[in-house]
């Protein structure tokens, strides 16, 4: 089966200060997978989630500075606050896109608060074309708003080539029809992603972790759920819980 069209679907919930930053990594992503292959559909849906900042004005004029031939961006609006709600919209929105089959189609998930590298739609595209059902991508915190100690910290416990198979909404890839036939992601207010996988695996799906395309994500210690990223990186690196 050949892969004709990958969608990234993005939740967003008033990350005025970050969506921009992960809207121009998209849009970045998205040039380097029409390189590789020209004839693809790659299409970004931003579900902003009742979002009362200036997130939509954010997102709108980037998605508004253009794609590659055969890229597109569409925003879906909601008010579920509620990220498994918002990420289901998003899927819902770009099922519609294009004409592809369901099993011609990757859904691509990550966050607002997240940057994905060059070679993450290339990763996801590859995951397709060798037959995995569910991409368990990585992710690491932004250096840059960590301490050295903190980094040092991470760096030991995450060596290179280490490889955890956690579940980040951040970076988790889905087959279109595999995700159809789980019943997509649930309306729930956070660890969606945990429960889709976890379904997944009752259902026998092949499912594999990778480090390829691995996404930045924002280290702060409060985030927009209570037991996301953010309560991990807090309990983990206390001592700088305080930015």
């Amino acid at each position: 089966m050949m892969l004709r069209r990958i969608d990234a679907v993005v939740p967003a919930h008033d990350e005025e200060d970050l969506v921009g930053a992960s809207i121009d990594a998209l849009l970045v992503a998205g040039a380097v997978v029409l390189a590789h292959r020209p004839g693809l559909e790659v299409g970004v849906v931003i579900v902003l989630d009742d979002c009362r900042d200036d997130t939509a004005r954010i997102v709108r004029e980037r998605l508004a500075r253009g794609w590659e031939p055969g890229a597109g961006g569409v925003v879906v609006s909601v008010t579920e606050r509620s990220v498994g709600a918002a990420r289901g919209a998003g899927v819902a929105a770009a099922l519609q896109l294009g004409d592809a089959a369901d099993d011609e189609r990757w859904i691509a998930n990550s966050d607002a608060d997240s940057r994905v590298p060059a070679d993450w739609f290339v990763a996801h595209m590859a995951a397709f074309d060798a037959g995995v059902d569910v991409l368990l991508g990585t992710v690491r915190p932004d250096f840059d708003e960590f301490s050295e100690r903190d980094v040092q910290h991470w760096l030991a416990t995450h060596p290179a080539g280490h490889l955890p198979g956690n579940v980040h909404g951040a970076n988790l890839g889905v087959r279109a029809d595999r995700l159809r036939q789980l019943g997509g992601f649930g309306a729930m207010p956070e660890h969606e992603d945990v429960d889709l996988v976890a379904r997944a695996r009752a259902a026998g799906l092949r499912i594999v972790p990778t480090l390829d395309g691995m996404v930045t994500t924002s280290a702060r210690r409060r985030g927009r759920t209570p037991g996301g990223y953010a309560a991990f990186l807090a309990a983990e690196y206390p001592l700088a819980a305080s930015s």
